[in-house]
């Protein structure tokens, strides 16, 4: 019987472990499939990473290693090229080369698996399936870990933060990036990542666009696209052909929970993530934080909350399930979505995460129960790309409402 199972060693997972042991834990397991630690951070090999954790500028193995050094300081046990395939409650199997099957019980279990790019196939592109199609972060493993250039003419449709990296990451190496396509009228990245990645480049953002045809039968020849309406259908008399030999995609980020929908686990139908209370609770005695519960922008921020979804996993092992009651946080104009769902009654000093819906400047954050305005914050510019947090320092017992209000 081990004390806690953590699924996955990247981020959330090693910094979920790290407080686990700190809160008092020894029994620990951390279970990762791939062959090393530090999860999608060791493809990641630019810089920008603990500016919030470490208060200095780090690349993506950078960061991985200050975590993987305190788990190994810590003897945190590990098993890497190990793959969970089944999840219940209290009970966790996984299979490797070297054990098999093999099925162990656990009195916690924290969900830190990360999450995965949309496919091609979910976007209904029009064309044949040539050689030259890459989601951004397969093009980035194969570019930072395998050290292959997957192209030399390039345009990336989705300007996620991945997509946005890579557009400087080809130009860097060599290829001529042509244009970054974005199906909204925002992009879905960081600020920093446009002006340093695009615009110190000259790299062209085609907001309003999207592709409409690929070219090539067995090697991408060129890509078309339109600029799309309100309604997101491409225009017709608006069409740039582009002639290149590689289409990256960056549409978007799924947090990777089929292990929690074996478990039983109520998942959001907009984050795609468990529902969870302030301790990170899913479930009877299942946790929850990082890229799986919601898609993160910041790193820094997965480690913040891993860490303390992992405090509060100590904490239940060590005192046990409790009845507790509950609010819930609803969501209003412009509020996309809140992390956490619930929150326990009477609690204060609780972090509130969320993405608004659209671009909002100059607008306020209110909380409100029952009509009464219980926080009112100003912010100069909120963005889809970004998410936004607010600290709740009050006793809330009534269900609270999250909205923008525009002044």
């Amino acid at each position: 019987m081990k004390e806690v199972v953590i699924i996955g060693g990247g981020a959330a997972g090693l910094a979920a472990a790290i407080a686990c042991y700190d809160a008092g834990l020894k029994d620990i397991l951390v279970i990762e499939r791939s062959q090393f630690l530090g999860g999608i951070l060791n493809q990641c090999i630019h810089n920008g990473f603990g500016l919030h954790t470490f208060k200095e500028e780090l690349t993506g193995p950078e960061y991985a290693s200050r975590f993987i050094k305190e788990v190994e300081r810590r003897e945190i046990k590990a098993l890497t090229s190990s793959m969970v395939i089944d999840l219940e409650p209290h009970r966790v199997t996984y299979v490797n080369s070297t054990e098999g099957v093999n099925t162990i019980e656990t009195k916690a279990i924290i969900l830190a698996m990360g999450c995965r790019e949309r496919p091609r196939g979910a976007l209904n592109i029009p064309g044949f399936r040539p050689a030259g199609i890459f989601s951004a972060g397969t093009a980035q493993r194969l570019m930072n870990i395998e050290g292959y250039l997957v192209g030399k003419r390039v345009v990336i449709l989705g300007s996620g933060d991945i997509g946005l990296i890579m557009a400087r990451r080809m130009t860097l190496e060599g290829a001529k990036v042509l244009a970054v396509a974005e199906l909204m009228p925002y992009s879905g990245g960081l600020k920093r990542n446009i002006v340093q990645c695009l615009d110190d480049f000259n790299i062209p953002l085609l907001l309003s666009h999207t592709v409409v045809n690929i070219e090539g039968k067995e090697r991408v020849e060129a890509v078309t696209i339109a600029k799309v309406d309100s309604s997101r259908k491409p225009i017709k008399g608006t069409e740039k052909r582009f002639e290149c030999d590689t289409l990256l995609l960056s549409v978007g980020l799924l947090p990777e929970n089929e292990l929690s929908k074996k478990a039983g686990l109520t998942l959001s139908p907009v984050t795609g993530g468990p529902i969870v209370d302030n301790s990170f609770s899913a479930g009877d005695g299942i946790f929850a934080c990082g890229n799986v519960l919601h898609v993160h922008d910041l790193v820094d921020y997965v480690s913040e909350e891993a860490a303390l979804a992992g405090s509060q996993a100590a904490k239940y092992v060590k005192e046990g399930f409790k009845e507790k009651e509950y609010i819930k946080v609803s969501t209003g104009f412009g509020v996309r979505y809140t992390v956490p769902q619930y929150i326990q009654k009477g609690c204060e000093d609780v972090m509130l995460r969320f993405r608004v819906t659209d671009i909002f400047k100059g607008s306020s954050i209110v909380i409100s129960s029952k009509g009464n305005v219980l926080k009112k914050i100003k912010r100069q510019v909120m963005s889809p790309g970004e998410m936004e947090s607010v600290k709740l320092n009050f006793k809330a017992d009534e269900d609270i409402l999250v909205e923008v209000v525009n002044e």
